[in-house]
């Protein structure tokens, strides 16, 4: 119900945004506005404006929405109000009017943006976990523990790194770009007794498979999220751990004299002594209340995906550290801009990609996709909500511009010609264009969808 409930709410705010921008330049620039839409089919709602003779509906299919303006290419249009119709104003106002809406879903995407980092919110703390073996991070020297406090792709024009949400857009925008990236970090007090020490490395992103922007990229780089701490959490009755003695609340040091850095790295050798056959028990030294406990543990084999795997039968980590993110005013404002143009850049990057074959089709999302972030981000707090609906309103934003016939950018484009040539398309052209246009958005909305499907049944 909550999923349901998001979702349908953050269409609706995108859609009225888009379309109100569409409104807005219209009736500004004094052109007469017949109907505002939110959704397609049948209307539920409805009502008029006495002043303006505005209708506003609400429709039963919430997947888009439309502005009716008068347009003698529509119908006739009486002599006394001809003034007022699209079609008779002039290119600037009628390109301004058309580029109104995706404007509007990325002003919208800014003033998001500024509310979270003006009120603050609670992100997951920069410190690593211990990088997957043989991955990018690994072979750069990056052991676990260490705290991120600046990242970049060019070494004399770093960042300040805040979050693990930080340092995730930066692995994002470095992996895509093929580029190295540069991280300053703090190193931890296990590894030099000196939690002062600051370094800096280069993770060497230009050879990774880019193709999906995934969980298996972030795998391949080393970190799927930050450092958990290697503590024990529910123990399942009967299971390995209970079998051994562990208990809820354990602290694992050392396994097999190995020092545990993290979580990550325990359900690493948890996992992998699946594979030896019969499986070894492993020696497992604990911190439980500050007394050292050593116990032998044996992980049970399973089956996975036709995958052998040791599972103990137990949680394991404790929940990352976090840390409260807040802004200034002005600060606040300057990071929305950046952030919104660093999202639109990539967005566009990543088109681009699929476009070229570059990326896969799969990185592609539809509504089932959609409704299920748009949950699981209410779910956890309305500052994750309004970071997802920023996301979307980018892309919607950004969607729009882009040059094909039916989207707002695809009008803008016979704008172009008209500038260019001191006449408009042609009418045979202009059905030839349109089809052509709705056929990429099928075939856009199709493949989305079937991701979707594809990845609900996975």
């Amino acid at each position: 119900m909550q999923t349901a409930a998001a979702f349908v709410f953050a269409l609706a705010i995108l859609i009225a945004v888009h379309e109100w921008g569409h409104y807005r330049v219209a009736v500004a620039s004094g052109v007469k506005v017949l109907r505002f839409s939110i959704g397609f089919g049948p209307k539920i709602w409805g009502w008029t404006s006495p002043r303006s003779g505005t209708e506003f509906v609400l429709c039963m299919l919430p997947l888009g929405g439309y502005v009716k303006m008068l347009d003698g290419r529509e119908g006739p249009v009486d002599h006394a109000e001809s003034h007022r119709a699209f079609d008779a104003q002039s290119l600037r106002i009628r390109s301004c009017i058309v580029a109104a809406g995706p404007l509007a879903n990325l002003v919208l995407a800014i003033m998001l943006y500024s509310i979270v980092y003006w009120s603050g919110s609670v992100q997951l703390d920069a410190v690593l976990s211990r990088p997957l073996a043989g991955s990018v991070a690994a072979q750069a020297g990056f052991v676990g523990g260490e705290r991120v406090l600046a990242a970049g792709t060019d070494p004399s024009t770093m960042e300040h790194v805040q979050s693990f949400e930080d340092f995730r857009w930066w692995l994002t925008q470095a992996a895509l770009a093929k580029a190295n990236l540069f991280v300053e970090y703090q190193e931890s007090a296990s590894a030099t007794g000196d939690a002062g020490t600051v370094l800096r490395r280069t993770l060497d992103l230009g050879a990774l498979d880019t193709r999906l922007a995934d969980a298996r990229l972030f795998r391949a780089i080393g970190w799927q999220g930050p450092l958990s701490a290697a503590l024990i959490g529910d123990v399942v009755p009967g299971g390995a751990a209970d079998y051994a003695g562990l208990k809820a609340g354990d602290l694992v040091t050392h396994v097999d004299d190995i020092p545990m850095v993290d979580a990550a790295q325990l359900r690493e050798l948890i996992r992998s002594a699946g594979i030896a056959n019969p499986v070894a028990a492993q020696r497992w030294q604990l911190d439980r209340d500050g007394q050292r406990v050593v116990l032998w543990v044996k992980p049970r084999q399973e089956s996975v995906d036709g995958q052998l795997i040791g599972r103990v039968n137990a949680m394991v980590g404790d929940k990352p550290l976090t840390v409260m993110v807040q802004y200034g005013l002005w600060e606040g404002v300057e990071r929305s801009l950046v952030r919104t143009w660093e999202v639109s850049i990539l967005t566009l990057k990543m088109m681009g990609k699929m476009v070229v074959g570059e990326a896969s089709l799969k990185n592609l999302s539809g509504p089932l996709t959609i409704a299920d972030y748009a949950g699981k981000s209410a779910a956890v707090g309305w500052s994750q909500y309004l970071v997802f609906l920023a996301l979307i309103s980018i892309s919607l934003g950004v969607l729009n511009l882009l040059p094909i016939p039916v989207l707002d950018g695809g009008h803008l484009m016979y704008y172009l010609w008209e500038s260019l040539t001191g006449r408009p398309v042609s009418d045979a052209w202009m059905g030839f264009l349109q089809r052509a246009g709705l056929g990429v958005l099928l075939a856009m909305m199709s493949i989305a969808v079937f991701n979707d499907v594809a990845q609900l049944l996975s």
